[in-house]
This record gives C-alpha cells, sequence and structure tokens, in this order.
C-alpha cells in the first residue's frame, strides 16, 4: 500500500477503533473477545483497502465485517455456551438504580440472546441502522431482520424478566 493509502487507513482506524470495538462487544458480551474481533475486522479492512472504491461505505463494510466474525465464531464448537439448571450458575442482575446498572443489565441479557438475534438487536437499536440497513449489512432478506428482531426482542425480555419492569422510568 502506497503512503497515502497508509494515511487514510490510520485516519480511519483511529476515528472508528473505539465504535468498532463497543459494537463487538455489544455482539459478543465479552470485551477480550470484543478487541480480538474488531482486530480482525481492523486486519481484514486494511488487507481490502485498496479494493474498496467507496470509501463513504467503510462503516457498514466494518459492520458486516464484524457480525460475521462474531456469528462465525459462536457457531464453533468450543465456544458453545453450556447452560445449567443449577441456580449457583446464574448471573445476578445488578441493581437497576442508575445508567451504568441499566447497560450492565441490558449487556447480561444480550448475553442470553442467540448470536444472529443478538446481531439484529445491536444493529437496528443500538447502532441505529434501519431494517435496510441491518439487512444489507448482515446479508439477509429485510423479512429476516423482522422477524429475527420480534423473536430476539422476546429472548430479551424473558432474560431480563424482572430486571426489565425496573428499568422502565416511573410514570
Amino acid at each position: 500500500m502506497d503512503e497515502a493509502s497508509e494515511r487514510e487507513f490510520a485516519e480511519y482506524f483511529r476515528a472508528r477503533q473505539d465504535a468498532v470495538r463497543r459494537t463487538a462487544y455489544l455482539l459478543c458480551g465479552d470485551w477480550h473477545r470484543a478487541d480480538d474481533h474488531a482486530q480482525s475486522a481492523f486486519v481484514a479492512l486494511h488487507r481490502h483497502w485498496r479494493k474498496i472504491r467507496d470509501k463513504a461505505a467503510l462503516d457498514a463494510w466494518m459492520r458486516r465485517t464484524l457480525v460475521r466474525a462474531v456469528v462465525d465464531e459462536s457457531r464453533r464448537p468450543w465456544r458453545r455456551e453450556r447452560f445449567t439448571a443449577d441456580p449457583a450458575d446464574k448471573v445476578s442482575v445488578p441493581s437497576a438504580t442508575d445508567a451504568v446498572a441499566t447497560r450492565h443489565v441490558l449487556v447480561d441479557g444480550l448475553k442470553t440472546v442467540p448470536p444472529r438475534q443478538r446481531a439484529v438487536l445491536v444493529l437496528r437499536y443500538l447502532e441505529g441502522l434501519d431494517v435496510a440497513a441491518t439487512a444489507a449489512a448482515l446479508g439477509c432478506s429485510e423479512g429476516t431482520v423482522k422477524s429475527q428482531t420480534a423473536h430476539g426482542l422476546a429472548a430479551l425480555r424473558a432474560s431480563l424478566g424482572d430486571a426489565l419492569d425496573d428499568l422502565r422510568p416511573a410514570g
């Protein structure tokens, strides 16, 4: 890559590094894995930098690469979570008394949602994409996004249970 392209990439990396890492965390629920996913997405971007013609679409390209990495990793057998009926293994939900607690409750709830549905919820509600942009990022139809959104919200509601009522504003 020539020097000008390297500078362009470095500028993009500095500008978007935190946002990509945050999105990766919301998708996978673990900061260490989020760092790995963000790094692999930026490595892939660097590898394809010269071939990308529309630099305005870099964020969409990164989201799609990131979502694919997280979903692909969740399909690997050594990454599958094992659920148990033992209540001692359940994650306790922190009190939702302030914004930090609310965020923790939401992230803990997102961890229980299947990866594809989690990706749709993160892209739609936390990244602010509409149905069409989410479908493009995931490489699926708009109908799939709508159904995955409905199923994901239902799973999130079921996971949050009573904590959801604590999160609603009074009045």
